[in-house]
């Protein structure tokens, strides 16, 4: 399409544009990015594209009503998705992981003291570990050492649990 046509029906035809697709749309953004889209694509169509049998307004809303359809056809493909955890796992990574942390809660349970609530300050509270050996009136340097002890037990035991 010719470029100086394509800039006289930009200034012609933006504004109805956009508001033909804020009505279908209901959102200042979305209308704002189709009516661009619309336009870019009446800049790439050929000739042919725009063959006069309706006016060109008419025409132009029949390229952003398509634009339209199809993101909405997107977005509803997109929330019918399985669900996904934020970290981009999916859900049987999830369902892994809940068996996984049950299996954890379950050994924690079972362990004894110091090794099961430094632990748990650590990794549920995330206290420090100067915090941690503060609350025990002892040193960063204990805490430390009883949670790694903690983290080798927990470890040793799921290796037991699933030989």
């Amino acid at each position: 399409m010719d470029k100086i046509l394509c800039e006289k029906m930009y200034e012609t035809y933006y504004m109805r544009v956009y508001s033909f697709i804020m009505t279908l749309a209901g959102n200042s953004s979305l209308a704002e990015e189709i009516t661009q889209e619309t336009f870019y694509r009446a800049l790439l169509s050929e000739r042919t594209a725009f063959r006069g049998e309706s006016g060109e307004f008419t025409w132009l809303c029949a390229i952003a009503r398509n634009l339209f359809v199809d993101e909405s056809r997107r977005k509803k493909r997109f929330r019918e998705m399985p669900e996904e955890m934020d970290s981009g796992k999916s859900l049987e990574s999830a369902v892994s992981d809940r068996e996984m942390s049950l299996q954890i809660h379950t050994i924690l349970h079972r362990m004894e003291e110091p090794y099961r609530e430094v632990f748990e300050m650590r990794v549920f509270g995330e206290l420090s570990f100067r915090e941690i050996g503060r609350i025990f009136g002892k040193t960063e340097s204990w805490a430390r050492v009883t949670f790694h002890r903690s983290k080798a037990k927990i470890l040793e035991r799921m290796g037991e649990k699933n030989e």
